[in-house]
């Protein structure tokens, strides 16, 4: 497995819409662990495809490092979104950079695992905005477009 570059602001690939995985194959199953290696690398919670420079439907969440598995969902798609909740987001791919969003307060996503066989997966509160902003980079959407007015934070990693 290997730690793959993040793509950062500024990059063209994120604005980019990714395409659908047509079979879940060892090369897919490469590039997920890479993918959860290089989110564990960087303590992110969430990554998508695009954010290592692929343009396939893949993202992967880890929200409690300690207790859980990460997340991996192909090809997912949103069912059912409840609720909002407004909530501090930062992103790998805008580092340093946090402001607050709307998301979903609860969402059911469905998809595909690592082994091609479908999964629905239930979240609410941080689970439920991982998947939304994860999602959102498969259609070309960061989270720097959606932010409220008036909360972007630049945090100095050097403090």
């Amino acid at each position: 497995m290997a730690i793959r570059t993040i793509r950062e602001e500024g990059d063209e690939i994120l604005k980019k819409i990714s395409k659908p995985v047509e079979k879940v194959d060892d090369k897919i199953r490469t590039l997920v662990q890479d993918m959860i290696e290089t989110m564990h690398k960087f303590n992110g919670v969430g990554l998508a495809a695009v954010q290592v420079g692929v343009l396939k439907r893949i993202l992967v969440i880890h929200t409690d490092y300690e207790k859980e598995d990460p997340i991996v969902v192909i090809n997912p798609e949103i069912i059912k979104q409840n609720g909002a909740q407004t909530v501090e987001e930062g992103c790998l791919s805008f580092p340093n950079k946090f402001a607050k969003v709307v998301r979903p307060e609860e969402i059911i996503v469905e998809g595909l695992n690592e082994n091609g066989e479908s999964v629905k997966i239930k979240g609410k509160g941080l689970l439920a905005q991982a998947l939304s902003h994860e999602i959102d980079h498969l259609n070309g959407e960061v989270f720097v477009d959606k932010i409220l007015p008036g909360t972007l934070e630049y945090i100095n990693p050097e403090e």
